[in-house]
């Protein structure tokens, strides 16, 4: 099994275990109870020039152990001093070492609206995503088959989430925009080999109607990256490691700002 059919398999594993204390009934009435959500995600990507969404992330499959000390309160209190446009918070416990509480005390401190970055393979954790005050989810093409795809975005509009649509190639770019993507995320890096390409974001974007977000994730390491992306036309961009390892993350996220101009 690749990596990514590993962290499907236990993710399924984690559905499976929860729901026999919470049914999926019982998650998906008390979601729906809540107030619908306004997209802010999207609407906060959609604004003119480019957006900034920064990761709080403990650990990674590819880096191992990123920060050993995580306050995470704190990371995202800074992301959101210096301007973020959007919050990623990974909830994946086994590789990634993240947690629903980090989400769930994330979201409720700041107000920049908060992407779950896990790996949704089931509708139930879409449902979960709302009870954690996510603003959206993570919908990876390759996990999910087009029938499921739509399915999860119909659920996501419902709740009044947003979906970024994960694609690492074209013919996966051209499934997530017949499902009725409306932000669409290249990942730069090969989740089977971990090797990263910004190029893969350069390749795909001239498929991706100007009316769809394009977000670049993974591989920005500096000022460069940036303004490689910015004149390709990535309307924003998913910082993770960089980020995270950064002393200053507002001097960081600033020179990212400004090499986007």
């Amino acid at each position: 099994m690749t990596i990514l059919e590993q962290l499907a398999a236990h993710a399924r594993h984690r559905v499976e275990q929860v729901a026999k204390q919470h049914p999926l009934e019982e998650v998906k009435r008390s979601a729906l109870a809540l107030p619908r959500g306004g997209f802010a995600f999207e609407r906060a990507l959609g604004k003119p020039g480019m957006s900034f969404i920064c990761e709080c992330k403990k650990a990674s499959p590819s880096k191992g152990l990123i920060a050993p000390d995580f306050p995470y309160l704190s990371i995202a209190g800074a992301y959101a001093e210096a301007g973020a446009d959007a919050i990623s918070v990974l909830t994946e416990p086994k590789w990634f070492l993240g947690s629903d509480t980090f989400l769930r005390e994330i979201a409720a401190q700041v107000q920049v609206p908060c992407l779950r970055k896990d790996f949704t393979v089931d509708a139930y954790m879409i449902y979960e995503a709302k009870l954690l005050g996510a603003s959206a989810v993570l919908l990876i093409v390759s996990l999910l088959r087009e029938e499921q795809l739509r399915t999860y975005m119909e659920i996501c509009d419902e709740l009044g989430l947003s979906a970024l649509v994960e694609a690492h190639d074209e013919g996966e770019v051209r499934t997530a925009l017949r499902a009725g993507a409306r932000v669409v995320g290249v990942n730069n890096r090969n989740l089977k080999d971990f090797s990263v390409d910004t190029e893969n974001s350069r390749r795909l974007r001239e498929l991706v109607p100007e009316d769809v977000i394009f977000v670049s994730e993974s591989g920005v390491r500096d000022a460069e990256d940036i303004r490689r992306l910015s004149a390709m036309g990535a309307d924003a961009v998913l910082i993770g490691e960089t980020l995270m390892r950064a002393k200053d993350k507002n001097a960081t996220l600033a020179a990212f700002r400004e090499a986007a101009l």
